[in-house]
C-alpha cells in the first residue's frame, strides 16, 4: 500500500514511518500541505493521513482543493488530528467523503485497522 501523511510535525511523520515500512507499506511524508497536494494531483497513492492543524495551508483547506481538483481522492484521506473535533465537524468531514478520522494521540493498532480495513486484529 503507497501512503501519504502530511503533517508539520516531523516526528510523527518519522514513527508512522518505522510503523508503516514495518508493515511493508510504501511511505511518503511532507510537512507541507500545499506541496501535499501537489503530491496526490501527480500520484497515485492507495491512503492520505492528514494532520487538521498545520500553519499557512490547513487540512480543511487541502481538503476543500483536493475535493475541487481531484475528488476521487477524498475518499483515501485519514484524519489524523489531535483537535478535539466536535459532532458537527466529524460529520462535515464524513460528509465531505473522508474515509476516517483519529484523535491523536493515535493507537497504532486503530490506525492499521483503518488503513488496512481487510486484515482483521
Amino acid at each position: 500500500m503507497k501512503i501519504l501523511h502530511i503533517d508539520d510535525t516531523p516526528e510523527i511523520s518519522i514513527i508512522f514511518s518505522d510503523i508503516l515500512k514495518n508493515k511493508n507499506h510504501s511511505f511518503d511524508s511532507i510537512e507541507d500541505g500545499k506541496k501535499g497536494l501537489g503530491m496526490v494531483l501527480k500520484n497515485r497513492y492507495d491512503v492520505i493521513l492528514l494532520d487538521m492543524c498545520m500553519p499557512n495551508y490547513s487540512g480543511i483547506d487541502f481538503l476543500l482543493d483536493l475535493k475541487n481538483k481531484k475528488s476521487s481522492e477524498i475518499q483515501k484521506v485519514v484524519v489524523v488530528s489531535s483537535l478535539e473535533l466536535d459532532e458537527y465537524q466529524a460529520k462535515f468531514l464524513k460528509k465531505l467523503g473522508v474515509r476516517g478520522i483519529q484523535q491523536k494521540p493515535i493507537s497504532v493498532q486503530n490506525l492499521l485497522a483503518q488503513i488496512e480495513p481487510e486484515i482483521t486484529h
